[in-house]
This record gives C-alpha cells, structure tokens and sequence, in this order.
C-alpha cells in the first residue's frame, strides 16, 4: 500500500467486507486536515481489486483537492463498492455500507457517485447518519447532478472565454461524452446557450432523451475523441486524456465534469504543448459537493450555494490565467494551490 503509485500519504484506506450482502468496498480517506473526509460513493464492476483501489485512492485524492479549491470546510475521501449496479444492489448490500461507514466514527461522509442514486443513500442512513445527498431531513438538499452540472457550465463559459477571447457559446461546437445525471443537465444548460452538441454514452436511452430535447448529433463512443469541435466535454468516467487519445482530439479546449481525466499528470504538459485548454477537473466538477457541504452544515441554503459556485468558477478562472501568463500545464497551477490549502508541502 505504501508503495502504490496512487497512495499519495493517504490518513487512512478501509476495506471492508460482509459475505451475508456480498458488500466488497473501500474507504479511502486522503487528508481530513480542513475537516471530515466527504466524497460520495461509487458503484462499478471492476475488473480485478488492483483496478478498485487505485480508483479509490485517485478518487480520494481527487476530493483533497476538489474541497479544498472549492474552499469548504471539509477533508477528501472516497468509497467504492465492487459490483454491478444494475444487477447487484440490495438493501441488506447498502445496509451493510452504512455500518462500514458508522464504524469510522465521523471521519468519512458519503453521498451519491456513479451508479449510486438517493434512494440507495436512504438506505446506508438507515446505519450512520454520515450521509449526504438525502432528499429528506431537516437540511436535505437531494440529488446535487444539478448543482455539478450548473458549475461545469459555467467553467465551460470560463474556459471559452480564454480559449476563445469570448464566452458566448452561441454557435459553439461542444461534443459531450457522457449524459448521465450530469451530463444530460451540462447538455441542457449548453443547449440554451445556442451551442451545437455531439454527444455519446453508452445508454442508449439516454443519448436518444437528450437528443431529442436538445437537438444533439449522436455518435458512437470512440468517434467522440475524433469529433470537429470547438470544446471537448467529459462528463462520464475517467482516464479519457491517454496516449491513445491525445493525438485525436480536434479541439481547442477541454472541460467536463468527470473526476480524474488524465491518466497520469503529465498529460496536462502534452495537452499544452498541442494548444489544447485543460479546465482542471476537480476544479470545474466542484459543485456538487458545495451543495453536500450545505447540507452537511445543517442549514441548507440555495442562496450560499449558488454564490459559494460562482466563487469556484472565478477561481477556475484564476487557474486558468495564471498558466496562460507562465506556460504552465493548468493542473500543475491547482495542484500547487490546492496542496497549499491543505497543508501539504511535498
């Protein structure tokens, strides 16, 4: 563990395991110098264990930063869970996540990620009250896709504004990969702005929904990389900025919200020496967790979330031109002031 690539000084990785619901999950906890550890939980059928917990731990490590950017009162971690969120899930499975999560005593709260919904959080409640992203209780503020997807907007209008010298999206080719709960809403808010949208997702239900309110092009999920476009938005999973796609994109900007885009950090380096935009992801993607805090807080208020995003955005704002001014890669400009927020000097 000390030596994985991903460990990056991690306070604590929990794994867990109840064979009565077949729960396998982990809990990493990176860093609760600026409070609790907060990040939601993931659902994926992973290919083997190694590919699970470099998740978490980049996943976690991600909520460090993301927290911290988003200037909240609170630390990074990450849950996931082994298995097939269509065909595995069960009461007694989510039951037993929520003691895993109680056993922590505090230092971790989870809230809904990919292939997790409100109701399976209703459940985890059912066993710790170290749950967020509720649509019931006192300062329940239900699924935050909306509030993401309201943020990466306006990062994508803050990233075309440095890309382009404009924000007006008017006109715009944006190609989309990904309309889930997130980016199905990115996809609506780009729609209104009168930008062109390419999408792709591999739910076809989906993709033809928001094609059909939006007006969207659909094409397969790898031709997406090849797309003529003026932004590239990520919004499904991770790893999309690779060896194999860096040479395809056509475009001039890259900014979604989908957690860890690069697959190795020397990425954003590559993606500048070729004129392309990185926003920095847990940047843009922050949101969300603006709105959890809220909820945490006790005293959900939509007012101070929707301020709280603006302020991330001029900060992604901030990123942005400090790299063009130096010619530094974008994620090397948040990195540095993220670790800064949280303590770390290594």
């Amino acid at each position: 563990m000390f030596d994985h690539s991903s460990f990056d000084a991690h306070e604590g990785v929990h794994m867990f395991h109840n064979a009565a619901s077949g729960l396998r999950a982990i809990v990493a906890i990176h860093s609760t110098a600026r409070g609790p550890a907060a990040g939601g939980c993931r659902m994926w059928n992973y290919d083997t264990g190694e590919a699970m917990l470099r998740d978490a731990l980049r996943l976690s490590h991600g909520m460090s930063y993301k927290n911290a950017m988003a200037d909240i009162p609170l630390g990074g971690g990450k849950a996931v869970i082994w298995g097939n969120a269509k065909t595995d899930k069960s009461p007694d499975l989510f039951r037993a996540f929520g003691r895993a999560v109680e056993s922590l005593q505090g230092k971790y709260i989870t809230a809904e990620d990919v292939g997790i919904d409100v109701a399976d959080m209703q459940i985890v409640r059912e066993e710790t009250a170290h749950v967020a992203g509720l649509d019931q209780g006192i300062a329940a503020s239900g699924d935050p896709s909306p509030i993401t997807a309201m943020g990466i907007y306006l990062g994508i209008r803050e990233t075309a504004k440095r890309a382009f010298g404009t924000d007006d999206l008017n006109g715009r080719t944006i190609a989309v990969q990904g309309v889930g709960s997130v980016g199905g809403h990115v996809c609506e808010h780009l729609a209104k702005a009168g930008a062109n949208l390419i999408i792709t997702d591999i739910d076809q239900v989906a993709l033809a929904d928001v094609s059909s309110r939006t007006g969207a092009r659909i094409v397969a999920p790898d031709e997406i990389y090849d797309a003529e476009a003026d932004i590239f938005s990520p919004n499904a999973l991770g790893a999309i900025v690779n060896e194999q796609t860096l040479e395809r994109f056509r475009v001039k900007a890259i900014a979604g919200g989908a957690n860890n885009q690069l697959i190795v950090p020397e990425m954003g380096e590559l993606l500048r020496r070729r004129g392309i935009l990185y926003a920095p992801d847990y940047v843009i993607n922050g949101g969300g967790i603006i709105n959890v805090c809220a909820e945490i807080s006790g005293t959900y208020s939509r007012e101070w979330v929707d301020a709280k995003v603006h302020t991330l955005m001029e900060t992604l704002g901030e990123v942005l031109d400090a790299a063009l001014e130096t010619n530094e890669p974008t994620n090397h400009v948040a990195d540095r002031i993220a670790r800064q927020r949280i303590g770390r000097t290594d």
